[in-house]
């Protein structure tokens, strides 16, 4: 199976070399100083589920000159959705699958709009994976995990080709008859753990150990399962309580991406996790005072430092 991926960070470089490792024939599509590594260096990941180093990758920030491939998998931060759809779009034709592993909940609608139904399948990453340098990518913990499936439900032939991909790359994987379930189902765990983190500036251990903030925790899900009912999405009224006993299995050094880049001084994702519950929520009559309060906390962090 021939992958191009869209974004050698945390999640397209993680998942990426895993299966370049599994025997797929992976290209990236970077740019910057990430491409330059890439092209000298290779890739490397630091992991407790072992390191891996492919000296030779195959990488280009011109989608064009990569030739055909079967799968496209994105994984850029929300604000380059409609960039990146533009940037593969020379990649997609006949049965070229896009797969987004990226946060959020209307990711696929963006790329929708720019190559079609046909092409988007939906999916979701569960891992806690970022840049330690460009070309470098540091894995917390041993979850890695890909849930994906095509909208209509049915077991295509390229989910199918995606999921043996993956299982030779010993990546745990699951293909998904409601995969927009299961988008929502990790868009719930996502904000409470992002909002937290990153307006907290905590981990997720002296979080979900403290009562007054383990219970602000679950109050920040409970409102995202609240939207997500009130939108038809199928969502157990008790899922909330779910994904905190969730949070009690996860290291205690866990933390969000959005927590990472804050302490960084990057760009935040905030306008599409807490702040999407608010725009979402508002749109079908759903009061999200907690999400409202994290997204105004953050609203002068989430452009970055300039």
């Amino acid at each position: 199976m021939r992958i191009a991926i869209m974004g050698a960070g945390g999640v397209g470089g993680y998942f990426g070399g895993r299966l370049a490792k599994g025997g797929a024939d992976v290209v990236f599509i970077a740019r910057g100083a990430t491409l330059a590594t890439l092209l000298k260096d290779g890739l490397r990941i630091r992991s407790q589920l072992g390191d891996l180093h492919l000296p030779k990758v195959v990488a280009s920030d011109d989608a064009r000159k990569l030739g055909r491939v079967d799968l496209v998998l994105l994984g850029v931060k929300l604000w380059d959705t409609e960039a990146a759809a533009r940037a593969v779009a020379p990649l997609v034709s006949g049965e070229t699958a896009v797969v987004s592993f990226q946060n959020g909940v209307d990711k696929d609608d963006i790329l929708r709009g720019v190559l079609g139904d046909d092409a988007i399948i939906g999916g979701v990453s569960y891992i806690a994976a970022s840049i330690a340098e460009p070309g470098v990518i540091a894995h917390t913990g041993t979850m890695q995990r890909l849930v994906f499936g095509e909208y209509d439900g049915r077991r295509s032939a390229r989910c199918q080709a995606f999921l043996e991909a993956c299982k030779r790359a010993n990546i745990e994987a699951e293909l998904s008859g409601d995969i927009q379930r299961a988008i929502w189902e990790k868009f719930v765990f996502l904000v409470g753990l992002s909002a937290t983190t990153a307006t907290m500036r905590a981990t997720i251990g002296p979080i979900r150990s403290n009562p007054q903030t383990r219970a602000f925790l679950l109050d920040v899900m409970r409102e995202v399962v609240q939207v997500g009912r009130a939108r038809g999405v199928g969502l157990a009224a008790d899922y909330a309580e779910s994904r905190l006993a969730f949070c009690d299995t996860l290291p205690e050094t866990m933390t969000s991406s959005m927590a990472v880049d804050m302490e960084r001084g990057n760009r935040l994702e905030t306008p599409w996790l807490s702040g999407g519950v608010v725009r979402l929520g508002a749109a079908v009559g759903a009061a999200t005072p907690l999400n409202r309060a994290i997204a105004d906390i953050l609203a002068l962090s989430s452009e970055g430092r300039r």
